[in-house]
């Protein structure tokens, strides 16, 4: 045997998977793909800038981020509680009041909503944070705008703060998800702070895989098949072990297994270099307008200078979708952020642009928490996106909580129960 357990896929829920074997004594050989683990999860340094792949933030709530990860050692940097909102000629705050409550009087006045949404917000939070996370995806399911209606929220609160906002995290731009992945989401912003690591995000991947013996690492090969002992990679090479854990993105492991591909969901991403930040505070600003190209804008730096050299800003401009024209995109970028942020702008040097097709699979309905690990075939089980909510901690719970199960049934020397739980 090459390993007792191969695990394919090096990205956070392969890595929780792999520590988790190494834990129990088992002998995991990680398969990946890329030169580099981590996934979707990447940094690339590029003229002194940091650059995340994507717009890619930590939930210090994450329940499976908080047992798996040093947050010390990350260095964590956090957003302020809340937002930047442009909404006509002018950025209005929204705070989350419940953790910054001397911004009441600034909140009651914000042009973001009505009073009486304001209030509701009230009762959305108290929804979202009663139970567990299994009562959470328990509850009956519709799309959030219509849960935001339910509720009384009004059109205008609606398209200024939720649909920028919370879009921005699915990149579904009307916001068409599911009303339980809705809720696992506004928990974690209301239970945590949404940071950075200061040296960028691959620091969570990197973290973990340090923990890894350098033996259980194989890096720049793709596994082209599944096999009933092990893998077949594409140079022809065959590995063999006891048990595989299929650990990729969704797409990836559904073509492994044969099935049909998952729909996705894309968005562009522009990075340029400022001499200076167009803003002071480490805020997320939002396109409330309902106009123009963008959807969200950040700037790293002002979390952590390792973002940008000494004397420069780094500016993150989000998109939703990945099939535009990235030159035609840019022009259409720089004019709204003119109309923000002045003449200055023209000046600002792109440094990149990442268009991900495949950023996340869609939410729409039928989001679940996940059960017991799922297993598709004798000693054969997936973890990740096929399996659970696409999210860090589900990544990271879903990886653990397979290696126990794989870990479970090695050491039973039994094969396990022949009605196989099906990936959803």
């Amino acid at each position: 045997m090459d390993a007792d357990v191969i695990v394919v896929g090096g990205g956070l829920a392969g890595l929780a998977c792999a520590l988790r074997l190494q834990r129990e004594g088992l002998r995991p050989l990680v398969i990946e793909a890329a030169d580099r683990t981590g996934g979707r999860v990447a940094t690339d340094l590029r003229d002194g800038f940091l650059l995340d792949r994507g717009f890619q933030v930590l939930q210090t709530w994450y329940p499976a981020a908080r047992k798996l990860l040093d947050y010390e050692a990350l260095d964590l940097r956090p957003f302020y509680p809340g937002a930047l909102v442009r909404i006509g000629d002018a950025f209005h705050r929204v705070s989350d009041i419940w953790r910054r409550p001397a911004q009441l009087p600034e909140m009651l006045t914000s042009p973001v909503g009505s009073l009486g949404d304001k209030l509701r917000l009230l009762a959305l939070r108290r929804r979202a944070l009663s139970g567990d996370l299994a009562a959470l995806y328990a509850r009956a399911e519709q799309p959030a705008p219509a849960l935001l209606r339910q509720l009384g929220f009004s059109e205008r609160i609606q398209s200024r703060f939720f649909r920028p906002f919370f879009a921005g995290v699915f990149f579904e731009p009307e916001l068409n998800v599911s009303s339980r992945a809705f809720e696992f989401v506004f928990r974690a912003f209301a239970l945590g702070d949404t940071a950075l690591p200061a040296r960028g995000m691959e620091q969570i991947a990197l973290q973990l895989t340090e923990r890894l013996a350098p033996q259980s690492l194989l890096l720049g090969q793709r596994v082209e098949r599944l096999e009933a002992d092990g893998v077949r990679l594409a140079d022809g090479n065959r590995l063999r072990a006891r048990a595989t854990v299929l650990a990729t993105d969704a797409n990836t492991a559904a073509n492994l297994l044969g099935r049909e591909p998952v729909a996705t969901r894309g968005t562009t991403c522009f990075y340029f270099a400022a001499p200076e930040a167009p803003f002071t505070g480490p805020y997320l600003v939002l396109n409330g307008t309902g106009a123009g190209p963008i959807n969200s804008l950040l700037c790293p730096s002002n979390l952590s200078p390792h973002y940008a050299p000494a004397g420069q800003a780094l500016v993150c401009v989000n998109v939703f979708g990945a099939n535009h024209n990235p030159d035609a995109l840019e022009t259409a970028v720089r004019r709204q952020l003119r109309d923000w942020y002045g003449e200055h702008v023209a000046g600002w040097q792109r440094l990149a642009v990442y268009r991900l097709p495949a950023a996340l699979p869609v939410q729409h309905t039928g989001v679940s928490a996940p059960g017991a690990p799922v297993r598709v075939g004798e000693q054969r089980w997936v973890c990740g996106e096929l399996a659970a909510p696409p999210s860090i901690h589900w990544a990271l719970a879903s990886g653990d909580d397979t290696a126990t199960a794989v870990s479970r049934s090695l050491r039973s020397g039994r094969s396990p129960d022949p009605r196989p739980r099906t990936a959803a």
